[in-house]
Parts: C-alpha cells; sequence; structure tokens
C-alpha cells in the first residue's frame, strides 16, 4: 500500500539481488539514493540518521512510482476499452471475422498485461491468487473461441484494478503531503545572539529556535521565551488554540499565533511528533494490505481443485480401468470449459463498479473493493470530535448576567464584543460573531495571559480569565463563579466581563455540536451499528458533553495520534469479527484513519491528509451519507456473495454433468456464458437505490 518493503539482511547479500527477487515477483523496485554505505552492500552499519533519511527516499520514490502505476493501468484500461468497443462495433456492422476478432483479442492483450504479469509473478512464489483466476477465465474463453467474452472479462478486472490503483496512490500522497506540514527551514539563534536560516533537519536537540507569528513550528521543543496562542489541532485535534509560555511543550507542524516564540528543540527533525504520525501511517497501511478480499480467498482454493480434478477424469478412469483415453480426455475438456471462473471472476469486480459508482452519484468517495467490502461488515465506529461532530470552530454558547447588573445577555454580550473589538485572540472573534453592534472600545490593551481592557461609553471595562478579576482586580464573581466552573467542567472556555469594581456577566465560548450529527448517529444505530465512540485529544470536559449530547457509548480524551491508534486497535479486536470505522477531518486522524478497518474522511473540511489516509471521504460533509455507505456497502457484500454461489452452484451442477459425460462441448459454453450474464445482471443491480 505504501511502495515500501523493509528487508533485513547480512553484509553477504547485495541490495541488487534482492531488487532482482522483488522483479522476478512481478513488481517494479526503485531503490532509495545511499547516503551512507557506498559498497552496495546493504549494511546497516550506516547509522539510524541515514536509515531514515533512506527511508524519506523511498516514500518519496514509492509516491512517484505509485503515480506512474496508476497512470499505466489507466491507460491500459482506456485503450482496453476502447478496442472492446471496437470489437462489438465491427461484429455488428460486418460480423464475425477478422477485424473483430483482431479487437476482442487485442483488448485482452492490452487489459490483461498488468495482471498476466502479477499472475505470472504469483506462480512463481506458487501461489494462487486472483489474478491467476483471471488468467485462466480469459485463456479458457479464448480456448472455446468466445473472445467477446475474453476481452469483457478482462477489462472489467482491468477497471477494477484501476480504481484500486488509485485509492492506494492517493494513500501514499497521504504520506508525502504529512511531511510538507513542517516547513523546510528554522531560525536558529546562536550563542551570540545572531539568527541564520538553517533547513530544519539540521536542527539540533538544544538549538533555540525562534517562530514569528503565523509561521509553522519546524520542530518539536519547549518554550524559553515569550507568550502567544498555538493552533496545535492539526497534531492534537483541540478545537481551541492553546495559550503557550516559558515550560510549554510546542509541536513540529503547528500554527504560531500572533506572539513571536523562542523555543528550545528537544528533537530532531526526524523524531517529531509529526515525523511519528507519518510512520504511524505507514506501519498502519502496511498492516492494512495483508488483508485479502473473499474471492481471493476463494480463488486460493478453486483453481487447484477444478485442475485436478479434470487431470482426475482424463487420467484414472483409463488408468485404473483399462478404459480408452479419448472419451475421457473429451469428458475433461468438457469440465474445464465448463469450470472456466469467467462468472467467478466478474462476481466482484461489476458489483464494485457499480456500487462505486452509486456512491459517487451521492456524494461519497469509496477507494475501491477493499474498502467496500470493510463498509458492508462495518459493527462499531469512532469519531473524532473537532469538524467532524462538531462544528470546528468556537462560537458562543452561553451568555450569563450577574443577577445585580439589571443588564440583559445582549447587553452584556455587546460590553465584551466592545472590549475585544480590536482583539487578536481567538476568542474574541466569536464574541463579534455573536454580538448584535460591532461598537469598539477605546484605548484597548491586551493583558497577557489574563484578557483584554477597553474604554466603553466612558468607563473601563474588562474582558478575561477570572484569575483577572479576583487575583489582579480583587472582584469577587459570586454566584457567577460557580455558574463559570460548572461550564468549564463541560469543556467550555468562559470569558468574565465587568469593571474595576464588580463583574457584569460571564460569555463562554465552545465548540458547538454540528445540527446533522444527533440524526446521523441515529440513522447509524438504525443501519446495524452497535458501538459508536468519541475519540479526541481534546480535554475530557469537551468529550464527555459531546458524548452525552450525542448518546455515542463511550469517549476517550486528551489522545495524542499515537494514542489514537492504539485505541483503535483495542476496540477493532474487541468489535471482532465484524469491522471497525473511524471517522474524522484532521491531520491528527490520518494515522487512526489508516489503522481503523474502514477510515472516513470529511471530505471538503476534511484536510487532504485526512482525505488521502482513509478508505472513504463524504465530499459533501454530510455524517448522514456514512449510514447510506454503510447499507451500500452490506448490499454490495450481499450482491457478490449471491453472484459467488450462483457461480459456483451452476458450476457444480455443470462439472457432474462434465465429469460423468452428460454434458456435450457446446453446452457447456452456453451454461458458461448463461452464467456470466447472470452474475453481471445481478452486480449491476447496485447501480440503483439511495
Amino acid at each position: 500500500m505504501t511502495g515500501l518493503l523493509r528487508v533485513s539482511h547480512d553484509g553477504d547479500v547485495r541490495v541488487e539481488d534482492i531488487a532482482a527477487a522483488v522483479k522476478a515477483a512481478g513488481y517494479q523496485v526503485r531503490l532509495p539514493v545511499r547516503t551512507g554505505d557506498s559498497d552496495g552492500g546493504g549494511t546497516e552499519r550506516a547509522g539510524s540518521a541515514n536509515a531514515r533519511e533512506g527511508t524519506g527516499a523511498a516514500a518519496g520514490g514509492a509516491v512517484e512510482s505509485g503515480a506512474d502505476e496508476f497512470r499505466n493501468r489507466l491507460r491500459l484500461a482506456v485503450a482496453s476499452g476502447v478496442l472492446l468497443a471496437l470489437g462489438f462495433a465491427a461484429r455488428w456492422i460486418l460480423g464475425p471475422g477478422v477485424p473483430a476478432s483482431s479487437a476482442f483479442l487485442a483488448s485482452t492483450a492490452l487489459g490483461g498485461w498488468m495482471v498476466g504479469r502479477r499472475a505470472f509473478g504469483a506462480l512463481r512464489a506458487r501461489v494462487v491468487n486472483f489474478e491467476v483466476l483471471v488468467v485462466v477465465a480469459a485463456v479458457g474463453a479464448i480456448a472455446i473461441g468466445d473472445l467477446p467474452e475474453a476481452a469483457l472479462v478482462v477489462f472489467l478486472f482491468a477497471v477494477g484494478e484501476t480504481l484500486e490503483a488509485a485509492g492506494v496512490t492517493r494513500t501514499r500522497k497521504a504520506i508525502s503531503s504529512l511531511l510538507e506540514l513542517a516547513p523546510l527551514t528554522a531560525l536558529v539563534k546562536g550563542p551570540d545572539g545572531l539568527e541564520k536560516e538553517i533547513p530544519a533537519r539540521d536542527v539540533q536537540v538544544g538549538d533555540t529556535v525562534v517562530v514569528r507569528p503565523g509561521e509553522r513550528f519546524p520542530v518539536d521543543g519547549v518554550v524559553r521565551a515569550g507568550s502567544s496562542h498555538v493552533n496545535q489541532g492539526p497534531i492534537t485535534g483541540e478545537s481551541m488554540p492553546v495559550p503557550k509560555g516559558p515550560g510549554d511543550e510546542v509541536f513540529a507542524g503547528t500554527v504560531n499565533g500572533t506572539g513571536a516564540l523562542e523555543m528550545v528543540s528537544t528533537r530532531g527533525a526526524d523524531d517529531t511528533t509529526l515525523a511519528r504520525i507519518v510512520h504511524l501511517v505507514e506501519e498502519a497501511q502496511l498492516e492494512k494490505a495483508r488483508h485479502q478480499k473473499l474471492v481471493d480467498r476463494f480463488a486460493g482454493s478453486y483453481t487447484p481443485v477444478v485442475v485436478g480434478l479434470a487431470v482426475a477424469v482424463a487420467v484414472l478412469p483409463p488408468l485404473l480401468l483399462g478404459r480408452p483415453f479419448e472419451p475421457f480426455v473429451y469428458r475433461a475438456l468438457a469440465l474445464l470449459l465448463v469450470a472456466c471462473p469467467c462468472a467467478l471472476v466478474l462476481s466482484t469486480p461489476v458489483a464494485v463498479v457499480a456500487a462505486i459508482g452509486n456512491a459517487a452519484r451521492n456524494g461519497v468517495l469509496i477507494k475501491g473493493g477493499s474498502a467496500l467490502e470493510s463498509l458492508g461488515r462495518l459493527t462499531s465506529v469512532a469519531f473524532d470530535k473537532t469538524g467532524t461532530l462538531t462544528e470546528g470552530r468556537p462560537e458562543v454558547s452561553d451568555v450569563l448576567p450577574a443577577p445585580e447588573s439589571g443588564l440583559g445577555p445582549e447587553e452584556v454580550l455587546r460590553v465584551a464584543a466592545a472590549v475585544e473589538g480590536r482583539s487578536e485572540h481567538p476568542l474574541a472573534a466569536a464574541i463579534r460573531a455573536r454580538a448584535a453592534s460591532a461598537e469598539n472600545g477605546r484605548n484597548f490593551e491586551s493583558i497577557p495571559g489574563r484578557g483584554a481592557k477597553a474604554r466603553v461609553r466612558g468607563r473601563n471595562h474588562y474582558v478575561g480569565s477570572a484569575a483577572l478579576f479576583e487575583t489582579d482586580l480583587g472582584v469577587g464573581l459570586g454566584e457567577l463563579g460557580d455558574a463559570g466552573r460548572r461550564l468549564e467542567a463541560q469543556g467550555k472556555t468562559v470569558a468574565y466581563v465587568g469593571t474595576s469594581r464588580r463583574v457584569l456577566g460571564l460569555v463562554a465560548v465552545s465548540d458547538v455540536v454540528r445540527r446533522e450529527a444527533g440524526p446521523a448517529v441515529r440513522d447509524l444505530r438504525r443501519a446495524g451499528v452497535g458501538r459508536l465512540y468519541l475519540l479526541t485529544g481534546d480535554n475530557r470536559g469537551s468529550a464527555e458533553a459531546v458524548t452525552r449530547v450525542l448518546g455515542l457509548d463511550g469517549f476517550r480524551a486528551a489522545l495524542l495520534p499515537q494514542g489514537k491508534v492504539e485505541v483503535v486497535r483495542e476496540l477493532a479486536d474487541a468489535g471482532r469479527p465484524g469491522s471497525l470505522g473511524m471517522v474524522g477531518d484532521g491531520v491528527n486522524d490520518s494515522p487512526a484513519l489508516a489503522a481503523a478497518d474502514v477510515g472516513v474522511a470529511m471530505g471538503v473540511a476534511g484536510t487532504d491528509q485526512a482525505i488521502e489516509a482513509a478508505d472513504v471521504a463524504l465530499m459533501s460533509d454530510d455524517l448522514g451519507r456514512l449510514a447510506y455507505a454503510i447499507r451500500l456497502g452490506r448490499r454490495a457484500v450481499g450482491v457478490i456473495r449471491q453472484n459467488i454461489i450462483l457461480a459456483v452452484a451452476l458450476k457444480a451442477v455443470a462439472l457432474v454433468l462434465a465429469a460423468v459425460g452428460l454434458l456435450p462441448l457446446w453446452l457447456a459454453v452456453m451454461a458458461d456464458t448463461g452464467n456470466t450474464v447472470l452474475v453481471i445482471l445481478n452486480g449491476l443491480r447496485l447501480l440503483g437505490g439511495r
């Protein structure tokens, strides 16, 4: 899935020999540029830094080769489809003959080029997989003179493989695009106080790095000087920017707010939290790639059994009973013809292509058959909070006037908005957006770490924390203090409004639950999803409040990306044999999306990294589409199973008749063609419905 192959070996084995073995299995190899040993021996003596650099080079090569593979598959599939259409046109206009046959054969050759290479590699490795089954089906159809069927089988399989390649290419891009979140350069302050811009990869542990307002942090570290608010949602998933000052930890890839910060690097560029997210995505995709499709598992048994049965029919009666070879060879040939797995091969790709087309029409992007099958087995879903179940932006949720102030909620909000009129604090915009008027106070002054002050209607007014009023101004909060603590326990951010003598009220800001989240959760229950969880990097109060409002089954809060992956695997193991889906939209969700059986990204609101790491994207950001996608997946799995049962049952009857000599060759061909038509028509039913 990631295009990376890690091989452990000793110094006696050359890298070129390993590459030759991989090529012999039917895969292309692109060796990364070596930055350590130059002897080609591939020993581990190059050291950890070179090993990581080599891994990065391999990842970059994987993205490039993945895009090349997708383009090659697309070109071959299109060419195969055009020739297939020309073949049918020639047959309709000119009748059966050389032009039509040539077009069908050319379509089969182009569509089956990459399939044949993979099948050959599988056979060399003594594995019978789906590609081998496709080649057997195509060769069998050609052998009985049914060239259109051979071309159709190969073309439809090529289309399915192209869709899979497109999904895999996006997965590989997710890894490289994650790396782009961290800046390429860093502003390092030397012992002499001079600042110098250097490549971020050259930052050493203990270096002092200067991060200006609006810039991304190049490495992980601890703030040494300055104060600011940092948007670390890309890494932790928190919905609100976090205040940072001396002693606070910061992460690579997060965005600095309005204040300049000096930080001391605690990790190198190749060991940051962001770099670890990249490795988590790689590992999760490699683990997911080990799962086989239903038909792949079946193919491993079907083909050897059929071939063995045909050989037994042709050889055993003459050898054991002294019968002539000719009639039993004829029966064996009829058996092979009727066993030609065209219908079995088409059982999956027709259903997959039809279902994916239906989903795309309804605003859901499903990246291939594996994702579709996993959707159909979903029994548990875990949600990210910020931007998935909530709006992902702070909004005013509560306005409480002090009883003795004589003011109404709107008046308290207008005063707060006037004080915050010139503030760049992340919560100020939410307060101004909710206020009915846009009055600006005079003589605005920011109070670092506490709040803000401005002159409103001839008097100084304050907006800030409880500490600003109780400690700095010596003003008691009274009943509002208890109310504020209750709101903070729910994960809300509380700002008090007042003068130097009394508190007028409070304003609570939070990330509100999306309107469609409640109906979507209920629809998932009706679709058969029994367990729903919340996984978030935000605080416990926010997580508990959202869980309670939506009626979820549980939550885990304050999770970093590694923690989300561990919880996803824990929940997936607990929910077997069904599969687990993870729904998210942020960079910090990418490893969990990749680790889940089905990763679902919010399309428009989601980051590119989340969309590329996921198996399914909800392009309209409508959570209600998830239940539809699950129902479609269940239908698709049902249709695939029906097709396999239909194909195998009819084959079984025909095989028995062929083995006892009651099935002539012409009827074997008819049975095979009719079976194929039934499977195609059944699969196309998935094009309909919402």
